[in-house]
């Protein structure tokens, strides 16, 4: 990579690090453009040149920091190592969620924002591919599955509706005592679409 092309990435970096620490602690109401590239070290026109507006930046970074949560995941969780698919895919969920455990502040930001959306426009982006790998994972899960989008969207729900009080709250219990319960209600989601 040429000089130009590492100044770029580092203002971008400079950029998104930025306007996370300004979106979480002032919300990206009360955030301006001006705020960001004064805090980044930048030009206002700098800004301009990596994002359409505050919004465009907020969506980018919501998909940068889900893709930082699977890449750590895909990473450190050992999923390899199961010897079954379904096993698999839930080191992967328990390693998101024990990150995020370590990170409320990141929990608030992503699952406030994270829409299916958003999710669905990140994954033709992402690199590595890391629908293919799920597809992979679930795809040698014995069914006759008819839509792997929509299974995935039923655990995505799942997981994010139910582990953000749990892992903000500790309510019902707490995340530890949680995940058995999480774990069979995946498995059964599993289930129900192979049998559809």
């Amino acid at each position: 990579m040429g000089r130009v092309e590492e100044n770029k990435k580092l203002k971008l970096t400079c950029l998104m690090d930025t306007a996370f620490q300004l979106f979480t602690t002032q919300g990206i109401a009360k955030t301006s453009i001006a705020d960001i590239a004064q805090q980044a070290g930048v030009a206002k026109g700098t800004f301009y040149l990596y994002f359409k507006d505050k919004y465009d930046l907020h969506e980018k970074l919501v998909i940068r920091k889900s893709e930082q949560l699977f890449q750590h995941a895909l990473e450190q969780s050992g999923y390899q190592d199961q010897p079954d698919p379904t096993g698999k895919l839930l080191t992967i969920i328990d390693d998101v969620l024990y990150q995020l455990r370590d990170n409320k502040l990141l929990l608030q930001f992503i699952n406030k924002n994270l829409s299916w959306g958003i999710f669905r426009r990140a994954i033709g982006k992402w690199e590595p591919d890391y629908p293919a790998i799920f597809e992979e994972i679930l795809g040698s899960i014995p069914s006759d599955r008819k839509s792997l989008a929509i299974e995935v969207y039923t655990i995505l729900e799942l997981v994010g509706s139910t582990c953000y009080t749990v892992i903000l709250n500790g309510d019902p219990v707490d995340l530890d005592t949680y995940l058995p319960y999480l774990h069979r209600s995946i498995l059964a989601i599993l289930d129900s679409f192979s049998a559809t």
